[in-house]
Parts: structure tokens; sequence; C-alpha cells
């Protein structure tokens, strides 16, 4: 395993009265690239891969979402949330100047959506197995279409009144380690020891994660996959889409033939054989080699 380095510097942001937790690695005046990670994560899972985008020259930033790692807990979690905890960090980090950014999983996926409504932030954008198809897009009318959100906003609701009080399972290092790696089965056991040094705190009775008990799989509040999918067409930043041949638990199982009809105008794809939904930790520097010829290809 390669040995993971702690971002240089580490600092908050209010977030419309919720702090975020930001960590940057490399030059503090050096251009800026943002990282965004994925659910059930936090920015720390890139103490690899962001060092080695920091050593070509580039400030990485990334931040823990709300919920996860060392950001503050909410009362409510939602996808729109989660935008607007991004524009609080883009403002801090390159007010008025578009970026490029890097988004793995369901940080790939809001980025879609934050590309899409705000374009003038992202110079370019990579999207690491982070598009979404599961389920197939809904062909119905508006009206129930507000039905669907309807169902997806109370049965969050139910869930969040159902663990209100949760408190997250302890364990020692080498079981929350094991636990998570039913989720990642590819990576090393000294990896996910890793993950929940950084990723964990200690208590009385063991370690716990930090990742707010009340989320579920992904934290995405009310969603569905398909709304990213649908937002794909229309981004006007160079866009590079990666996806993976090795199915995971926590990945989408996407594959190419069903995110072409969708890619936008300056938009292309790669599909990585052998490498699975944490690309970007198995094989770093393939990777790191991809994005960063697409970021200079695309002038970003």
């Amino acid at each position: 395993m390669e040995v993971p380095s702690a971002p240089d510097r580490r600092y908050d942001v209010d977030s419309d009265g919720v702090r975020i937790a930001v960590h940057e690695w490399g030059h503090d005046q050096a251009p800026v690239l943002v990282l965004v990670h994925g659910g059930f994560d936090f920015a720390r899972t890139f103490d690899v891969f962001a060092p080695k985008i920091a050593a070509h020259g580039w400030r990485v930033v990334s931040w823990d979402h709300r919920g996860h790692g060392d950001s503050e807990h909410a009362a409510l979690y939602s996808w729109e949330a989660d935008l607007r905890d991004a524009a609080a960090v883009f403002d801090h980090v390159s007010p008025g100047r578009p970026v490029p950014v890097i988004g793995h999983s369901k940080g790939g996926a809001l980025m879609i959506q934050f590309a899409d409504a705000q374009p003038y932030r992202i110079s370019a954008l990579v999207n690491l197995d982070g598009i979404p198809s599961k389920r197939p897009i809904p062909d119905v009318a508006e009206h129930e279409r507000t039905k669907m959100l309807a169902s997806e906003v109370s049965g969050w609701l139910d869930h969040r009144r159902s663990t209100a009080v949760a408190r997250r399972k302890p364990g020692t290092i080498d079981e929350l380690a094991r636990r998570r790696g039913r989720m990642n089965p590819r990576l090393p056991h000294e990896w996910l020891r890793h993950l929940v040094l950084v990723g964990a705190f200690e208590s009385d009775d063991g370690w716990r994660w930090k990742i707010d008990p009340s989320m579920r799989m992904g934290g995405f509040g009310p969603w569905r996959p398909e709304w990213a999918l649908m937002r794909l067409p229309g981004l006007s930043a160079p866009f590079l889409g990666v996806l993976v041949s090795e199915v995971e638990e926590m990945g989408w199982g996407t594959s190419p033939h069903h995110v072409e009809p969708y890619l936008p105008a300056q938009g292309r794809l790669e599909f990585l054989q052998g490498l699975g939904h944490f690309a970007h930790i198995e094989d770093p520097d393939r990777v790191v080699d991809m994005t960063l010829d697409f970021f200079a290809e695309a002038g970003a």
C-alpha cells in the first residue's frame, strides 16, 4: 500500500450555519483543483490520490460533506443542501473563477447537477464512477414526477425520525476496517485501517465512524439516481466520465451503453478494465495521469 499523506491545511467554512470541514494538499498559491468524495466517505479518502495531484503543481481542495468526516451533523440532509455546501466551498477557494473538478461516486453525480446549474464555476469535470443508472429513466408527466418526489421525501423523513437518537456500533480499529471491507472488498486491510484512523473517533467503548448515524447508504436525502443522468446532456464544460469493469456494493454498476446516449457535446467516456469503484485508490497513478491529461487537453 502506498503511504497516505495528511492534508497540508485544514479549516472550516460556514454554509448557512453548518460547519463544513475543508482539507487542502499542495501550495496555497497554486491553481485550485477540487475533489468531491462519495457517500459514506470523507475527504481523507483522498490521502493518496490528492497528494499525487498536488505534486503536479495543484492546490487540491476537498471537503467533508455535511454529516460526514469532520463536518457538522445537521438536523436533516438533502441533495440541495449538499449543493449549497459545495457553493460555499467554491466561493471560498475560487471566487469568480472556474476550476477543474474531479467527483467520485455520489460526488460525481452531485457535480453533474452543480455544473448544470452553475456552469461558470467548473472549467472541466471528471466523473469517477459517479454516473448512476440503476433505474430506467421514467417517461412520466410532470405531475407524476411531483408525486414521486413526495414519496421520496416522505420515506426519508420517516427514516430520519426512526434514527434521531441512534448511535453507530462501536468496535476496534480492525473490526471497523473489516466492516468497511465488506463494502470495499478490493481495498487492502491496511488502507481500511487508515480510513478508520482518519474517519472514526475513539470513545470509552471503542471506535465509531464519524458519519451521522441517521445516514443511509449514500446519505443523499430524497433523491433518485436518474435525476443526475437526465442533466448530463446539458453540461457545457468538457466532461470525462470514467466507468469501471468490477462491480462493487458501493458502485452503480453502470456500463458505457447506459451513458453514451446522454453524453454532452464536449463529453467522452473511459472504461477501466480490472478496476473497481475506488479506482483512484486501487491504481492512483493511472487515474491521476488520465485526469490531468484530460484537463490539459481541455485547457482547464
